[in-house]
């Protein structure tokens, strides 16, 4: 095999990072590392990851989001679309970070087989721009559903354009009732 350093650069919020692993295709399709503890280390992603979660949506204009866990819950994430498109957004949560309420939106496929790294104490979410499709995660903590958060979708102050057009989200009732930025007390500090 050849080289398979992957591809890592930052992203404008402060401890992400947009990775491409090293792919190699021939006449029967491609393969891939889809993670490599050491490559991430190089970067200085340090993230023990604790389980691997997947969602289908079958609906194009399925937005997830946008959640966080809680301390002592909170969840580093590496995401990746297995199946069709989505557009994965993070907010940075952490007061004291020179990118506090900012976001960034990141288009993943399975074509592109790109992913994103998202640090603790960030807000995270989903569209899903084709039917059928399979976001995958890795999460560094476990899921506790009393530590669960969600902050609303399209509140103005984050200023999130999910390029909706006029089509519909399509929502949960938690998603639905989630907190406003304001009224979400962040406990997320940077460097902590």
């Amino acid at each position: 095999m050849t080289n398979t350093e992957f591809a890592i650069e930052a992203l404008p919020i402060a401890g992400a990072y947009l990775i491409q692993p090293a792919t190699f295709g021939d006449h029967r399709g491609y393969f891939s590392v889809a993670h490599d503890r050491n490559q991430l280390l190089k970067h200085g992603i340090d993230a023990d990851f604790f389980q691997d979660n997947q969602s289908f949506s079958a609906a194009p204009n399925t937005l997830r989001g946008l959640h966080c866990q809680m301390p002592p819950y909170e969840q580093a994430k590496l995401v990746r679309v297995l199946q069709g498109r989505a557009t994965d957004v993070i907010v940075d949560a952490r007061r004291g970070s020179p990118t506090f309420g900012a976001h960034h939106k990141q288009d993943l496929s399975a074509d592109n087989r790109m992913q994103v790294f998202i640090p603790r104490g960030c807000l995270h979410g989903f569209v899903t721009r084709e039917p059928d499709t399979i976001v995958m995660y890795k999460v560094d903590n476990e899921y506790s559903q009393g530590n669960d958060r969600s902050v609303l979708w399209n509140d103005p102050a984050l200023g999130i354009d999910w390029e909706l057009g006029d089509a519909e989200p399509v929502l949960s009732q938690k998603d639905l009732s989630a907190l406003s930025w304001d009224a979400f007390d962040t406990p997320f500090r940077y460097g902590e």
